[in-house]
């Protein structure tokens, strides 16, 4: 039976991946460096960071942190202005309180995630939510997803992982739960090849839920 799904938060309820991918390449910019797109999306794959190039090219440990916290403040910037909406979030997520328990587990940092909910209705179907700050080792380690199974007493195979990176693809395989990738634009050329299920919109979970607790009641 899955009675429990484990959502990952950025890409998959809010569509805000790019506007973390532009708030560093900004940044970077301010100090005359170009990000290059396809490699930080590849270093994004390894649990890389913005500043892994660089890094590579020779700027300094102290100039990074200053532009992290302009990147930091830049993104704070784009999730108070930009549409980071993603239609039927809320509609799904209600539909799928009726058959499972459900949780974020993400990789945002508590104040940018209590900025994005401040008046988003995603929580009131969550049982809870760990943030970055809730666990030592970020994705691709499987410590993250480990820690939610934990948090709900649930077994391996009593959960579902949503994501839409191969980074958090990685990380729930890691941890032994099946994983669904649902389609975002910004991270549709990741390797997929070991999600258990790929959809285009939440709301085909359904389905799937439905029909993976199905074959748990079908005699042998």
């Amino acid at each position: 039976m899955k009675k429990y799904i484990l959502f990952d938060h950025d890409g998959v309820l809010v569509d805000t991946e790019f506007w973390y991918y532009k708030a560093g390449e900004r940044a970077l910019a301010d100090i005359g460096f170009t990000l290059d797109r396809e490699q930080y999306l590849r270093d994004m794959t390894q649990g890389l960071a913005t500043w892994a190039q660089a890094r590579a090219a020779g700027i300094d440990e102290e100039t990074i942190s200053r532009q992290r916290e302009v990147r930091n403040d830049y993104y704070q910037e784009y999730l108070r202005t930009e549409a980071i909406e993603i239609e039927g979030v809320i509609e799904t997520l209600a539909e799928l309180s009726k058959y499972v328990r459900m949780a974020i587990v993400t990789t945002a940092k508590r104040v940018d995630f209590e900025l994005i909910h401040e008046k988003r209705q995603v929580r009131q179907f969550m049982d809870f939510v760990l943030v970055r700050e809730d666990y030592r080792l970020a994705k691709p380690h499987p410590e993250p997803y480990l820690t939610g199974l934990k948090r709900f007493g649930a077994t391996k195979d009593e959960a579902l992982v949503v994501e839409d990176s191969s980074r958090g693809l990685n990380s729930a395989v890691a941890a032994g739960i099946d994983c669904v990738i649902v389609y975002n634009e910004f991270t549709k050329g990741n390797d997929f090849s070991q999600a258990s299920y790929r959809i285009e919109t939440l709301i085909e979970l359904k389905d799937i839920i439905l029909k993976c607790n199905l074959k748990e009641h079908l005699p042998v």
